[in-house]
């Protein structure tokens, strides 16, 4: 009976944690009070403190989980350069954009992070940087570290353009933007040398 009652705490827990990601990146961090993300859990506000400390510790907590699933989707996509594209191609498309709630993190809640506790922030950097160290082995696969730097150039361009394309009510110039985001951010990855 105590082992399903550990089992069944830490799948309650991910739950939590999974509609948080969820309903953060859609609404905003100070957007989402506890009331809410419990009720978008199917549990009542008493039974949050039985799985956090606090709102920042759930916060960092999700933001870790929620880029630990971008990693996973962005290393479910070729180890090449076609792969490396597909990647860039996905996140700047209009799909991309107008699905807030399913898409990046970083670009749903950048702006909220940086005014975070340190160990959001924490656990943002040491996620992003999973991310980064992805593309950058894709770039170089011979010497990753190499290529760290302008991975996450092009990672934070990534970012802005799907932020200033979400922002614009225009329509077509959100779509121009993401257009040239792709053009710009594959120019990026073929400058240089290759490795």
């Amino acid at each position: 009976m105590a082992r399903y009652g550990k089992e069944h705490k830490q799948a309650t827990r991910q739950r939590i944690v999974e509609v948080a990601g969820r309903r953060f990146k859609r609404d905003g961090i100070d957007g989402s009070g506890i009331a809410t993300l419990m009720a978008d859990a199917g549990l009542t506000n008493g039974a949050f403190y039985a799985h956090f400390a606090s709102k920042e510790e759930l916060v960092a907590t999700a933001v870790a989980d929620q880029l630990r699933a971008q990693s996973a989707s962005f290393g479910a996509q070729a180890p090449d350069r076609a792969g490396l594209e597909q990647l860039v191609r996905a996140y700047l498309s209009a799909e991309h954009r107008d699905n807030l709630e399913d898409g990046c993190p970083s670009a749903a809640l950048l702006d909220e992070i940086g005014r975070c506790t340190d160990a959001t922030r924490r656990a943002f950097t040491d996620g992003v940087l999973v991310v980064i160290d992805d593309i950058a082995a894709r770039l170089a696969p011979d010497d990753p570290p190499s290529a760290r730097a302008k991975a996450l150039s092009v990672f934070a361009m990534m970012v802005g353009t799907l932020q200033l394309s979400r922002a614009l009510a225009d329509r077509r110039l959100a779509d121009d933007v993401l257009e040239q985001g792709v053009h710009n951010a594959l120019a990026l990855l073929d400058a240089g040398p290759r490795r």
